[in-house]
């Protein structure tokens, strides 16, 4: 199967069974994000403290770069997974695992 299963608003357990094993194909890694979530890279201070910066793409670290990247995967399939009506509920959505609480509601 090349594309993902097709959301339309009536579907939804069939879809998301079907889902959860087409985002398993791609790799576990990229699942996991769905399970697990993600969240942007931010700047710590001199002490080693979290501060509330963003940090910036060119400063991430080889394993920082893999979780978005498995994130953008995620997005990309579960955006091509629904329909335009569902679509619209969830565009301007950039994490993986919220994405998906949007479609539960």
């Amino acid at each position: 199967m090349n594309s993902p299963p097709l959301l339309d608003g009536t579907n939804y357990d069939c879809w998301k069974s079907r889902m959860s094993a087409f985002l398993k194909s791609i790799d576990s890694k990229t699942w996991k994000v769905v399970l697990k979530s993600w969240e942007h890279h931010v700047v710590f201070d001199a002490d080693g403290n979290m501060t509330d910066a963003l940090k910036p793409e060119e400063e991430w670290f080889v394993a920082e770069d893999e979780l978005v990247l498995r994130n953008s995967k995620a997005l990309n399939v579960l955006f091509n997974g629904v329909d335009k009506n569902m679509f619209r509920l969830i565009k301007q959505c950039t994490v993986a695992k919220l994405l998906m609480k949007v479609l539960l509601r």
